[in-house]
């Protein structure tokens, strides 16, 4: 089922949770709405599954206006952080309940709704639990009944509320590619909320990312992370190193720093910032006696366990801090110690211009 919501507009009191928020989503895409808490994400979930009414706007479900159909009559499958499965219920009982609530007309017989519930069991993995109740399970099992719920009903739409979000990140990490892999099983067109960049990363076909309300952009995972359109996009996927100061004729000045930004040639003594990612930095050993065009820093701490170190740095000139990650092997070749003075270069820096973070 394709998805649009158009000029969406919610206030509670004086808040703008939603701000003319216009979007579509493409039948058996997989989309994360991703943000910081009270950015809006769930809100307009729950604007789609006709769980919550904009004060303005439009749901367009399959092209047709369902802004004013009720929950039950979306065929909108909805799952949500602490799973809301009835503790006094059988896993099977769960998994069967909307089934068995569906009007008499459309209500599948008994043997059918043995058999679908049988059938999505084994779907998650889990149908030797179909007697057990909800507290004899691990968070990780009870999600994975509380999605075969959503799925009873043959949903055309599934909206996962920070479906992994009360889980560990062990648990939280095996659910979401086990998610990946049902979602390619069944082409569902799913739109999940979450904080976790990493979640959206990894799982989603499309990132919306929202701030305060607005989107901020919209994209494939990889266009996101590489491209990111303002400075909120580049702070909040993943960490980052930044660099202040002014920009003039294609070059910003930063502490005495000048490093090349030739998209804003036109740029005059305007207020800017330089973005690098920490696996973005080059790192040699310092060479008192050699003139170096580089940043002097002194690593203050290492943290070099697996594949990857993880360096604390220092800068001489103005003792701003600055994170870099380097392969350990690499590491292990500069052979330096914390408290040892090093070079760093940015290897690609995005210059954004009057913004600051």
């Amino acid at each position: 089922m394709a998805i649009e919501v158009r000029n969406i507009n919610k206030r509670f009191g004086n808040f703008v949770a939603l701000n003319n928020i216009s979007l579509s989503f493409q039948p058996g895409e997989l989309t994360a709405l991703l943000g910081p808490s009270g950015c809006g994400k769930t809100t307009l979930l729950r604007i789609i599954a006709g769980l919550e009414r904009p004060d303005t706007g439009q749901v367009l479900l399959d092209n047709e206006d369902a802004s004013h159909r009720h929950v039950r009559e979306r065929q909108v499958g909805f799952v949500f952080q602490h799973y809301a499965l009835f503790k006094h219920m059988t896993v099977f009982e769960n998994i069967a309940f909307g089934l068995r609530v569906k009007p008499r007309s459309e209500r599948p017989s008994e043997a059918q709704i043995r058999s679908r519930v049988h059938q999505l069991l084994e779907l998650v993995q889990l149908d030797w639990l179909a007697d057990r109740y909800p507290p004899q399970l691990s968070g990780g099992q009870r999600q994975r009944i509380a999605l075969a719920r959503a799925l009873a009903v043959e949903p055309k739409v599934l909206l996962l509320d920070e479906p992994f979000g009360a889980l560990d990140a062990k648990v939280r990490k095996e659910l979401r590619r086990w998610l990946r892999r049902l979602h390619d099983e069944l082409h569902v067109t799913s739109i999940f909320v979450t904080h976790d960049q990493e979640e959206a990363l990894e799982v989603a076909d499309r990132i919306v990312l929202m701030n305060k309300g607005n989107i901020e952009q919209i994209g494939a995972p990889a266009e996101v992370y590489n491209n990111p359109a303002s400075p909120f996009v580049y702070g909040f996927l993943g960490n980052v190193n930044l660099f202040h100061g002014r920009v003039h004729e294609g070059v910003l000045e930063s502490e005495g720093v000048s490093f090349d930004a030739p998209e804003h040639g036109g740029a005059r003594d305007a207020k800017g910032t330089g973005f690098v990612r920490p696996h973005d930095i080059e790192i040699d050993r310092y060479l008192p006696d050699v003139e170096t065009d580089g940043i002097v820093v002194r690593l203050k701490r290492a943290h070099a366990i697996g594949p990857l170190a993880q360096l604390d740095l220092e800068r001489a000139d103005n003792g701003d801090l600055l994170e870099a990650v380097v392969p350990s092997e690499r590491y292990a070749e500069l052979g330096v110690q914390e408290g040892d003075r090093l070079v760093v270069r940015p290897k690609r820096l995005r210059i954004f211009v009057d913004e600051a973070v």
